[in-house]
């Protein structure tokens, strides 16, 4: 579906939509021109290791067909870190130590509300696989410079993958996290939400703590007849942090 919609941008470079599922490369066909674009602008002559993530990771989030998604949790920009971001909204290689703090709240709420034990590493692709979709706003960042590409038009590529996943209707619930992801609300029309503060340790503690999301989302799913996310980790015997 990808090759039938969309040109390549050089014959030894592959487009950033060929390794979507191909429902998502058909959804995304209206803003496909946008996406060139950014790539053109902000990786093709990137040094190595100066734009995060991984450019074969920019459309991570997209390769889980747009189908199965059942949760969207809405991040803002990937980790500024170099090493630590992988293409999904919070998550991290799995080497990563110590998490980031918003990433080890997330850990520590996760624990309080369903029980699960700290994790073996901040790698949260299991969730993805179970429909889980960690969608950043924006889905690149300069290494060093958090919000570096903000405002440079990935919002307009993950509002039309909210707008798809709007149209397609449910089972669907949305997390909103903090103040940034609020501002979607409208746009999710009557998708069910759970919304809190953000996770990060200057707002953890004003409303994310104890905001049950996890076990909320399940309900929301069981009430639209879907089946609840198993959000265990793979776990460690010692604790990351």
């Amino acid at each position: 579906m990808a090759d039938a919609l969309f040109s390549h941008p050089s014959a030894d470079r592959r487009h950033l939509l060929d390794d979507v599922a191909p429902d998502w490369a058909e959804a995304l066909a209206p803003v496909a021109e946008t996406i060139d674009r950014l790539d053109a602008e902000l990786l093709a002559d990137a040094a190595p290791g100066s734009v995060l993530p991984a450019r074969d990771d920019v459309l991570r989030v997209f390769r889980e067909p747009l189908a199965t998604v059942k949760v969207l949790v809405v991040g803002q920009d990937p980790y500024p870190t170099p090493g630590h971001p992988m293409g999904l909204s919070f998550s991290v290689q799995p080497h990563v130590r110590p998490l980031p703090r918003s990433l080890a709240n997330i850990v520590t709420e996760l624990r309080d509300d369903v029980g699960v034990p700290a994790p073996a590493n901040g790698d949260l692709s299991a969730w993805s696989a179970q429909g889980v979709m960690l969608c950043n706003r924006v889905l690149t960042v300069a290494a060093g410079e958090a919000g570096s590409h903000r405002r440079a038009g990935w919002e307009q590529v993950t509002d039309r993958a909210i707008e798809a996943l709007v149209e397609r209707g449910g089972p669907l619930v949305a997390v909103l996290w903090g103040r940034d992801a609020a501002t979607l609300r409208p746009a999710l029309r009557d998708v069910p939400v759970v919304e809190s503060a953000h996770p990060s340790p200057l707002s953890a503690r004003r409303g994310f703590f104890g905001s049950r999301p996890f076990s909320r989302v399940n309900e929301m799913l069981v009430a639209q007849g879907a089946s609840p996310v198993d959000w265990s980790l793979p776990s460690a015997d010692d604790a990351l942090f």
